[in-house]
């Protein structure tokens, strides 16, 4: 089970992030150090999709839309992921057939319905194992703060109900490195969903030559219509489920009651039980993540509450979408021109 972030990260410095000032600076110029580091070409265009704060911002999202974008265009992107929460350590080719969230992790299972998708923890070894199995181009799920890969297009994504907290390196903050270290090596900034809490990282991120672009999670229109009505009892275990509870009532749905878990949550036989429980004491539907939901179908145990459970499937949907795609096809060209075929 993963610990909950604590709270000040998400308020203004106060003691608590005072109080570990010491440790962060050394975090810092250990993490500011490694993501200088020069990259391995793989000999394929790679677009890496990060985040500036540890916890959930978009990614996911992210990288299914950049690779829907690709594959309009022609391409043959596959996902690279370190499949976090994952036995193997790769790299292996995720088969939905075969493997669960317990062995590649949630977030490759839910890439590999769209393209296919290779999980390694060492990074140019599954890159270069996707460009021997046909990929003429690579999606890297995270890892921007990996500096093993060389990368052609770096694009950040921030949530923009939570921004980047109180701008603290981890741990007094939920930083991964020191942000202008970080947004010196992005090419790419957007925001997902409300951008009041990140107008000041957007500033900061012009300054540095980053291109904006605004994005929110426009839900399932089917799912939507199949949960109106009657109340939902809602939970979720990712970076922010006040995110997801958010997306639900936007999209009109009637929350009776919610849970939220920490990220990657693993849910227990007893939290299981209590969900079905409460959800048949009022006679509620549940809902949850896709992510959340394919973890729940790893454990057998937990088969009762992943049978009742619905989920909202959701698609990320830009602002300025044709200036984006540009830019994209910018950074693959780029690639290729400085190495055509057959050099690495």
């Amino acid at each position: 089970m993963r610990v909950r972030a604590p709270s000040f990260w998400w308020r203004k410095p106060g003691l608590g992030a005072a109080s570990l000032a010491p440790f962060s600076d050394i975090y810092g110029r250990i993490a500011g150090k490694r993501l200088a580091g020069v990259g391995r070409s793989v000999g394929v265009p790679v677009v890496c999709i990060g985040n500036l704060t540890l916890g959930g911002s978009g990614k996911t999202p992210t990288a299914l839309a950049v690779a829907r974008m690709l594959i309009a265009a022609g391409e043959r992107p596959w996902f690279l992921s370190r499949g976090y929460g994952g036995r193997q350590r790769g790299p292996v080719v995720v088969d939905a057939n075969k493997h669960q969230a317990k062995d590649v992790g949630d977030e490759p299972l839910l890439l590999a319905r769209l393209a296919p998708t290779v999980v390694s923890r060492d990074r140019p070894a599954g890159a270069l194992l996707a460009r021997e199995l046909g990929a003429s181009s690579i999606v890297m799920d995270d890892g921007f703060q990996n500096p093993s890969v060389a990368k052609h297009l770096s694009i950040i994504t921030v949530d923009g109900r939570h921004g980047i907290g109180n701008a603290r390196v981890f741990p007094s903050g939920p930083l991964r490195a020191p942000l202008h270290q970080q947004l010196a090596r992005a090419q790419v900034l957007i925001v997902v969903g409300d951008i009041v809490l990140a107008e000041s990282t957007i500033a900061i991120a012009q300054t540095h030559g980053l291109a904006v672009f605004c994005a929110r999670l426009k839900p399932d229109p089917e799912a939507v219509r199949l949960l109106s009505g009657a109340p939902v009892l809602a939970f979720a275990g990712i970076g922010h489920p006040d995110k997801f509870f958010t997306t639900l009532i936007e999209a009109g749905i009637r929350l009776g009651l919610t849970h939220g878990f920490a990220d990657h949550h693993g849910y227990t036989r007893a939290q299981a039980e209590r969900l079905v429980a409460e959800a048949e004491r009022h006679g509620w539907t549940l809902v949850t993540t896709e992510k959340d939901l394919v973890r729940l179908r790893d454990d057998p145990r937990l088969g009762s509450l992943a049978r009742r459970a619905r989920t909202l499937p959701v698609r990320l949907e830009l602002s300025r979408e044709q200036d984006f795609e540009a830019l994209l096809r910018s950074a693959l060209s780029a690639h290729r021109g400085a190495h055509p075929p057959g050099r690495p």
